[in-house]
C-alpha cells in the first residue's frame, strides 16, 4: 500500500487508518492472523476483564443479522448491504494469563507486518483494571484500549462491565489509568449520552493518547411473529445507519478540542468509503468490527484498496483528508435563505402509497 495511508494517532504512527476493532472474531489466534494479514494498521484484540461474569456473558451470547424491514436475514457474506447488526456479546473466554500470553504472541506477528496489536480491557473494578494493565504493559505489548463506554452495564451482571456517563468520572479513571502504566492509552467511550465531546475532553484532560467513538447504542427490536423482543432482551445494536452519528460526533469533539485531539471512529463503517467519511469528519483512524465478523477479513483488505483510490484520485494523503468536512461545518444560523424550499419536499395530492 501507499505512503498516503500513513495515519498518526497520538505518539504512534500506523500504516494506515483501517483498524480491526474488537469482537468475537478476535478471540482466537487465528482471527488475529487474520486481521494482521488482511493488512489492517491496528488490530485490538478481544476485551477482557478479571470478572468471571464477562465469561459467563459470552456463553450467553446470541447475535442477530436484520434487514431493512428487520427481518432476519443469514450471517454471513450474502447479508445486505444495509443489514443491521445486533448481539448480546461478553468477554474473551481465555483466562487472563493465556489472553495475554496469546496476545504476546501474536503482536510478534503483528510487528512483522507493521501493524499495532492492541490490548483492550473492560472495566468492572478499577484496581483490577490498573493491576491487568500493568501486566499489559510488562508484557511488552505497545498499546491499550481501555473501554469504559460498552452499551451492556444497564443489562449485565452488576459489576461485570461499565457504562461511564459522567466527565468527572471519565476523567478520574483515566487519570488513574495513566497514572498506572506508561504505554499509549485509547480510551472508548460511550455514544449513549449527549455529552459524546464532554467526555472526550476529560479523557485527554486526564492523559489519553486517543478517544475511540462511540460505543455501541443499546437497543430492543420487537418480534413481529412472537411479539417478544428479539433474542429476549435490549441488545447492543449497529449498522450502516450509524455512521451519521459517529461522524456527528467526531465533527463537535474536533470542534471542542481542535485538530490535535487523537480521535478513532467505530460503528457504521463498512467499507474504504466509509472510513474516508470518517476521516473527513475529524477521525485519524476508524475501527471495523462487525462487517469483518459477518463478511470475514477481506473486509479489511478491500476498505483499505478502496480508500487508497479514493484517496489517489483525490491527490490526497490521509493527513491531508483529516477534518476538511468536519472544518466545513456551519450551524443553521450560517445556512442562507432559501424561500419556502421546502415546499418541494411535500408530497402534493391525496395519491394513495403503497404499503
Amino acid at each position: 500500500m501507499s505512503s498516503r495511508l500513513a495515519a498518526r494517532i497520538g505518539r504512534l504512527t500506523l500504516k494506515n487508518p483501517v483498524i480491526a476493532a474488537s469482537a468475537e472474531h478476535l478471540i482466537e489466534a487465528d482471527g488475529i492472523r487474520a486481521a494482521i494479514e488482511a493488512g489492517a494498521g491496528a488490530v485490538v484484540v478481544k476485551s477482557t476483564n478479571e470478572n468471571p461474569a464477562g465469561k459467563e456473558q459470552l456463553r450467553r451470547a446470541e447475535y442477530v443479522a436484520l434487514d431493512a424491514q428487520w427481518n432476519r436475514v443469514p450471517w454471513d457474506a450474502g447479508a445486505p448491504p444495509e443489514v443491521s447488526l445486533a448481539s448480546r456479546s461478553g468477554m474473551s473466554p481465555l483466562g487472563f494469563e493465556a489472553w495475554l500470553a496469546q496476545n504476546v504472541a501474536m503482536d510478534r506477528l503483528a510487528r512483522q507486518h507493521d501493524c499495532l496489536l492492541v490490548a483492550s480491557l473492560v472495566m468492572a473494578d478499577l484496581d483490577a483494571s490498573l493491576s491487568l494493565a500493568r501486566q499489559v504493559e510488562a508484557a511488552g505489548l505497545r498499546a491499550l484500549e481501555f473501554n469504559i463506554g460498552t452499551p451492556y452495564a444497564s443489562q449485565a451482571a452488576k459489576g461485570a462491565v461499565t457504562t461511564e456517563l459522567q466527565p468527572s468520572r471519565v476523567g478520574e479513571l483515566v487519570a488513574a489509568m495513566r497514572g498506572a502504566v506508561s504505554l499509549p492509552i485509547w480510551v472508548k467511550i460511550t455514544g449513549q449520552s449527549e455529552r459524546v465531546p464532554e467526555l472526550a475532553e476529560a479523557a485527554f484532560a486526564a492523559g489519553a493518547d486517543a478517544v475511540v467513538m462511540a460505543g455501541r447504542l443499546l437497543g430492543l427490536v420487537p418480534d413481529l411473529e412472537s411479539m417478544e423482543p428479539m433474542l429476549g432482551t435490549s441488545l447492543g445494536i449497529g449498522g450502516y445507519w450509524n455512521l451519521p452519528l459517529t461522524c456527528h460526533w467526531l465533527a463537535l469533539t474536533r470542534s471542542r478540542l481542535g485538530a490535535d485531539a487523537s480521535l478513532i471512529g467505530i460503528n457504521g463503517a463498512r467499507d474504504g468509503h466509509d472510513v474516508a467519511r470518517m476521516l473527513l469528519a475529524g477521525a485519524g483512524a476508524v475501527g471495523i468490527a462487525s462487517p469483518v465478523m459477518l463478511r470475514g477479513p477481506g473486509v479489511l483488505r478491500q476498505a483499505l484498496e478502496q480508500l487508497d483510490a479514493y484517496l489517489a484520485a483525490k491527490g490526497l494523503t490521509v493527513a491531508e483528508l483529516i477534518g476538511r468536512a468536519a472544518d466545513a461545518r456551519r450551524s443553521y444560523a450560517d445556512m442562507p435563505p432559501l424561500d419556502e424550499n421546502w415546499r418541494h419536499y411535500v408530497t402534493a395530492g391525496t395519491e394513495e402509497t403503497n404499503p
